[in-house]
């Protein structure tokens, strides 16, 4: 068993190829696995506007005004099916080193141990702590 005060906690998402539009994410490296939750997916301005046209509801504003716009319109995007938040967890093999980076988040092995999917965020938060209570016992 792994306790809660040898986890270590990352500002960075771990895991999502669109990630970096999430504007929930949440890490946590506990002993060789990683727990990476992440939601709240706003695409960028031009894939908005493809998916707004797309959808038949032009978006309107300029700047904050259109994104308010998009967030009333449609909100965030699912980002798989039947859900807007997700957690995974994987095993780790060593760091980010990168030095344009130097994030130091972990390295993952793209392969999901674990994955659980949630509609809001408080269920990601209760999921992703779930998960690492899980895992910190293996």
């Amino acid at each position: 068993m792994i306790v809660e005060a040898k986890w270590e906690w990352f500002g960075s998402p771990a895991h999502f190829i669109c990630a970096s539009d999430c504007r929930f994410h949440m890490a946590t490296k506990i002993g060789r696995f990683i727990v990476s939750t992440v939601g709240e997916y706003l695409p960028d301005s031009a894939v908005r506007e493809i998916l707004a046209n797309s959808r038949n509801k032009p978006l309107e504003g300029r700047g904050d005004a259109r994104r308010a716009d998009w967030m009333k319109k449609f909100g965030y995007e699912e980002i798989g099916y039947g859900r807007k938040y997700e957690t995974m967890v994987f095993r780790t093999k060593g760091r980010c080193k990168a030095p344009d980076c130097g994030c130091g988040l972990p390295i993952i092995i793209p392969r999901e141990l674990d994955m659980n999917s949630y509609n809001t965020a408080g269920d990601a938060t209760k999921g992703h702590m779930k998960l690492c209570r899980t895992w910190a016992s293996k």
